[in-house]
């Protein structure tokens, strides 16, 4: 679709020119037209033959011009003077990066630099971002925002399956006769997604959800598993136990493509349905019901999301929910799977571009010397040599003063991170702080030079959606001012160190060289995405139109590995002084840290302020009414909203969204993080909840930190 329109303004004629692109929206990669007009984007459309959206936007997407439009866009170099920035040239502000980083490698080595990259970013932007940290810099500290989304997918189902990713695609949600939902709200998160999962309840599939909230979908199923927080382990092994007891796995597929079984059998026995339903606090009825209805099920597509994920024990709950796939043969078939739903819009791109400690791009092991020698003589220089540190790795390095620069791409931890707190006295602690951005994030105030980043519309490139599918987006105008993409930048710096290989014209050079280096990608090319609405990964010679549904035959492991787990509680729990368990949750009308949803009146005006919700009961023993004033506090930190009193969730459990810089939940959440991810625990953390005084407003995050600012001079005898 690149059709020109045309306007009457005025008594003019204005031209409209339609460019097909992505939306820039969470991990579904619905199919965008953005319309501009005298340079500018002044709206969009859907793709009506596009193989996801069908032509469909959700809320956000609808609402994308507003995201990428000038207000607030930052669009010229920024170097920091005192408290405040001012302008600078490339030259300048590169030169300075340059010089800083050089002498930290110089005294500290590359330990003691790093990279953040964006999942919202382009593959060639993540590309080069780590090929950068790798080839330039000389260091494996390379990580993204899948850190603290879906790290333990990577993790959990690569050790499961062999390979860590969504195993289905999108359109096998209408082939399934089962569809069940762990730990996420697709209507809220992923919408089109939502859609089609209500779609196949309408069309007979039965519908499963577990989750501790009453969600849209939760009121649609056939069965709700109501669990408490953070017993998803606990619950899968008694739904095993009710399985291999009653004789319902699938025998076949056990015997010919997975181990392990007795040592699974073996763990699970000791989940009777009793002891389940008192730990979840699911009836036996309900538990017996759900492992019928999914082992019996011709073709169940299970989706999960941060529910899972979020926790410290993220992996063990992944490798939990492959256990029961696995021994109910629902893996390897259409309408089946094992089906994470990405975060943002191209989180999966980042992590099949190496955006991540441990691996190079198509997942190729960052410590393996063989891996090592083939990228050092592609790029014709000498690469990282030493294991390295994940996002929150690289801050807690930073307050033992050991990481002096960081380079922090499109991501806003400041906001998004557990423990605000900690985040901002690590950035604090850090020498020297770049950050390539958009506008003015949290994160950025903390910056000590702020590149300006062009926005998905101002570039060239591609995104790689959560069902594995590469598509390409178009540049429809212009970047801003000074704006440019983050390969280009990369390229410039890398010049400024000496360093060649990345003096790219396009972003199709950049492209063509990551698909010479990442298997997974190569038999793809900018007119093969083009004439397919993008491909499927693997996209090999052997599968050269891709992969719509994976191992269909045989696991790259060989077969798959059955995981005996037990279940650990959440690390710390509600108890007198802190009654309530908090978890974090995401809003139809905002997304990530609302850098983009938050620039659009439409959609401030649906949710304009970070909330706490809370069930009716508890409030009315609180004496609470709805949006009363409340302050919330945890062992980490303190803030004031107002309360919505919902029947949605249970007693004992209160939930805030985290794309509110003004009411930050991480200024609550807990640090401690899975062992083998270093996720942190952001979906449950024990909170206090105390009336305000009627008609007081409560007061932003800001303000109370500037009020307890003041109170410490004062107190210290000087004066703010």
């Amino acid at each position: 679709m690149d059709g020109v329109y045309v306007n009457y303004q005025h008594g003019q004629i204005m031209a409209t020119k339609t460019i097909p692109s992505i939306c820039p929206f969470c991990g579904t990669g619905c199919g965008i037209g953005l319309r501009t007009r005298d340079g500018q984007v002044v709206g969009v459309e859907p793709i009506k033959n596009h193989p996801i959206s069908k032509g469909r936007l959700c809320s956000k997407g609808w609402s994308t011009a507003f995201g990428v439009g000038p207000k607030h866009r930052i669009t010229t170099p920024l170097i920091r003077e005192g408290k405040s920035f001012r302008e600078a040239s490339w030259d300048e502000a590169l030169d300075l990066i340059h010089e800083q980083f050089s002498s930290y490698l110089d005294s500290h080595g590359p330990q003691a630099v790093g990279m953040v990259s964006c999942a919202r970013a382009t593959n060639e932007d993540n590309y080069a971002i780590q090929k950068f940290g790798r080839a330039v810099l000389k260091t494996n500290n390379i990580d993204h925002c899948a850190r603290i989304c879906h790290s333990p997918s990577v993790a959990g189902l690569s050790r499961t399956l062999g390979e860590g990713a969504m195993t289905n695609s999108i359109g096998d949600i209408e082939k399934a006769d089962v569809v069940v939902i762990f730990g996420c709200d697709p209507t809220e998160s992923h919408c089109i997604i939502g859609s089609e999962m209500i779609r196949a309840k309408e069309r007979g599939a039965m519908l499963v959800v577990v989750d501790p909230r009453q969600t849209r979908l939760a009121k649609l199923a056939d069965v709700h598993l109501q669990l408490k927080l953070g017993t998803n382990v606990a619950l899968i092994n008694g739904l095993l136990n009710i399985i291999f007891d009653r004789g319902w796995e699938d025998r076949e597929f056990l015997d010919a493509r997975c181990e392990q079984e007795d040592l699974l059998r073996k763990q699970v026995s000791q989940y009777t349905p009793k002891k389940v339903s008192e730990i979840t606090g699911v009836p036996v009825d309900q538990l017996i019901q759900a492992a019928r209805i999914y082992s019996k099920a011709r073709a169940a597509f299970l989706a999960y999301g941060m529910g899972v994920t979020q926790y410290a024990t993220g992996t063990n709950n992944v490798m939990s929910i492959s256990n029961l796939a696995l021994v109910c043969g629902q893996v390897g078939k259409s309408g089946a799977g094992i089906n994470p739903l990405r975060g943002q819009n191209n989180v999966q791109g980042a992590c099949d571009m190496g955006a991540l400690p441990g691996v190079y791009p198509g997942y190729q092991n960052a410590n393996d010397p063989a891996v090592q020698k083939k990228f050092s003589e592609a790029w014709g220089t000498s690469v990282a040599n030493k294991p390295g540190m994940t996002s929150l790795g690289m801050l807690e390095s930073a307050m033992q003063g050991q990481f002096m620069g960081m380079m922090v791409f499109g991501e806003d931890p400041v906001v998004t991170d557990p423990d605000q707190n900690q985040v901002e006295k690590a950035l604090r602690k850090l020498d020297f702080l770049v950050v390539v951005e958009m506008v003015m994030t949290e994160t950025a105030k903390f910056a000590d030079v702020i590149l300006p980043a062009a926005s998905f519309a101002e570039k060239d490139g591609t995104f790689s959606n959560c069902e594995r599918r590469v598509q390409r987006i178009r540049k429809a105008v212009e970047p801003m001012g000074q704006c440019k993409t983050d390969w280009q930048m990369m390229g410039l710096l890398a010049e400024k160190f000496g360093i060649g290989g990345m003096d790219w014209n396009a972003a199709e050079e950049v492209f063509d060289e990551l698909v010479g280096l990442t298997p997974i990608y190569s038999e793809m090319s900018y007119p093969r995405l083009a004439e397919n609405h993008g491909l499927q990964w693997p996209c090999t010679r052997e599968k050269p139109q891709g992969s719509r549904v994976l191992h269909r035959k045989e696991f790259p492991i060989g077969k798959a590995q059955l995981i005996p787990l037990n279940w650990l509680p959440p690390a710390e729990n509600p108890d007198a002084d802190f009654p309530f368990y908090l978890t974090t949750i995401r809003l139809h009308f905002h997304y990530g840290c609302g850098s983009m949803t938050r620039k659009s009146p439409i959609l401030e005006r649906e949710t304009p302020k970070g909330v706490l919700f809370m069930n009716l009961q508890d409030g009315a023993n609180m004496g609470l009414y709805n949006h009363a004033p409340v302050s919330v506090s945890s062992r980490r930190g303190y803030l004031e909203t107002r309360v919505v009193l919902i029947e949605e969730l249970p007693q004992g459990l209160v939930s805030m969204p985290y794309h509110f810089n003004d009411t930050p939940s991480n200024q609550l959440t807990n640090d401690v993080q899975d062992p083998i991810t270093k996720m942190p625990e952001l979906k449950a953390c024990a909170v206090k909840v105390t009336a305000l005084p009627a008609g007081v407003e409560p007061r932003s995050i800001q303000v109370i930190k500037l009020e307890n600012l003041a109170a410490e001079e004062a107190a210290s005898g000087v004066v703010a």
